[in-house]
């Protein structure tokens, strides 16, 4: 066994001893989360969205909606039947509304 190779194994063995464990980012994929816009409304947000998942809108109406965030990090236009994207870049709520209907609105909750 080599130097490297035994040190290696011996950093290892004090880093779990300690239980740090693997970081978290290490654990956890990321994600495709679905919400469908139908009725005039956004479907049920994700309670369990995380930083690096996708968020995948489906405008199910027969109307143009939007997806737009207050803070500014994202603002999807759907067409009637489109799906667009969002990747969820930091924790934090993030509130959403429809540029064109302004009453839908909800709070993305995004963990870490």
């Amino acid at each position: 066994m080599t130097t490297i190779t035994r040190n290696l194994k011996m950093l290892v063995a004090v880093w779990f001893g300690l239980g740090l464990g693997l970081p978290s980012a290490a654990l956890a994929e990321p994600h495709e989360l679905t919400v469908t816009m139908s009725n005039m409304s956004y479907g049920k947000l994700p309670a369990d969205a995380k930083v690096g998942d996708t968020i995948i809108w489906v405008n199910a109406d027969t109307v143009e909606h939007s997806v737009t965030a207050k803070d500014g990090s994202f603002d999807l236009r759907l067409l009637p039947g489109k799906r667009g994207r969002t990747v969820l870049k930091k924790a934090g709520n993030v509130a959403v509304y429809c540029v064109m209907h302004p009453t839908m609105r909800g709070t993305l909750k995004v963990g870490s």
